[in-house]
């Protein structure tokens, strides 16, 4: 078994002349809640339908629970839950027929679990889909990705446009799967809040390139704001690296990446005194993650 439930290098695709993934290389731990954080237009919808052999036209490599893509995909998707971006329900089938439906194509499916879960959620087995509520449709996508009892999980903006209980539930169902069945899960989102909470790792796309790909907990703490004297330059080998700069009442305001409990101290010792060191959220960390990603894109080109 590998230690990557999804492994991708060099990973590119052109879909006309509007977008193309470029040089995506992820690395998804087995067993981890992996957030594909990103604004709309990203990419993580066609890096996921190229990982499920939607877009089989790509270039580099991609495999999906230590098999490649797409010359073991049956394999592949037998052991892999998938809820799209968008609904692809039968909306004249009931709840009940929808999920047998489904369970046709699954041997692992579990009825009794299903039915328990079902109940969970307040879906009624006689309700039609095409009178379900976006919550309820949303809950049935999950319950038939998890019915299944997949070892990869794959969600594609699984809660945008939800109310918080709905959010909650949904969440929370994933998060009991997961601790019962040790499964992978790649969950993308542009809901930088909503994935803080449950994400052991994350990767950030913008204009179809991986920016960055780091440990939820580095991503929390890595990013800070420090106030420093007016004109002062970075020293090689200070180990950390500065992606934003402005210049505030009097002094620099630099945003650097990779910050340690160290890096203070290196800094120092390269003769910079951090006057301040600022926490910023998570949404503010993403923000300039990817200002920082666009400047640099706007330079090269």
């Amino acid at each position: 078994m590998t230690d990557l439930a999804i492994e991708t290098r060099g990973l590119g695709l052109r879909l006309g002349r509007g977008f193309a993934l470029a040089d995506v290389a992820l690395s998804v731990p087995a067993g981890a809640i992996y957030g594909f954080l990103g604004p709309n237009g990203s990419g993580k919808t066609t890096t996921i339908r190229t990982l499920l052999g939607l877009y089989p036209g790509f270039s580099g490599s991609a495999s999906v629970l230590g098999m490649p893509v797409p010359t073991r995909l049956p394999e592949i998707l037998a052991r892999t839950g998938y809820v799209p971006e968008r609904p692809h329900l039968y909306r004249r089938l009931t709840v009940a027929e929808s999920l047998e439906f489904h369970a046709a194509f699954h041997p692992r499916w579990d009825p009794a679990w299903v039915a328990e879960l079902a109940a969970h959620f307040g879906l009624r087995s006689g309700a039609e889909i095409g009178r379900l509520s976006k919550g309820e449709t949303a809950k049935l996508m999950l319950l038939q990705a998890l019915g299944q009892k997949p070892e990869l999980l794959v969600l594609d903006e699984p809660t945008d446009g939800l109310d918080p209980v709905v959010r909650r539930d949904v969440l929370a169902a994933l998060l009991a799967y997961v601790e019962q069945s040790k499964a992978t899960v790649f969950i993308s989102s542009h809901l930088v809040h909503e994935l803080e909470r449950i994400c052991d790792w994350v990767g950030v796309m913008d204009q179809g390139r991986l920016v960055v790909q780091v440990r939820m907990e580095e991503f929390k703490h890595g990013i800070k704001r420090i106030r420093v004297a007016a004109g002062t330059r970075l020293p090689a080998g200070a180990g950390v690296t500065v992606i934003a700069t402005e210049t505030v009442a009097g002094a620099d305001e630099w945003v650097v990446r990779d910050w340690t409990a160290d890096s203070a101290a290196a800094l120092a010792r390269a003769g910079v005194t951090a006057r301040d060191v600022i926490d910023l959220d998570l949404e503010e960390a993403f923000v300039e993650l990817l200002r920082s990603f666009r400047q640099t894109v706007g330079r090269a080109a």
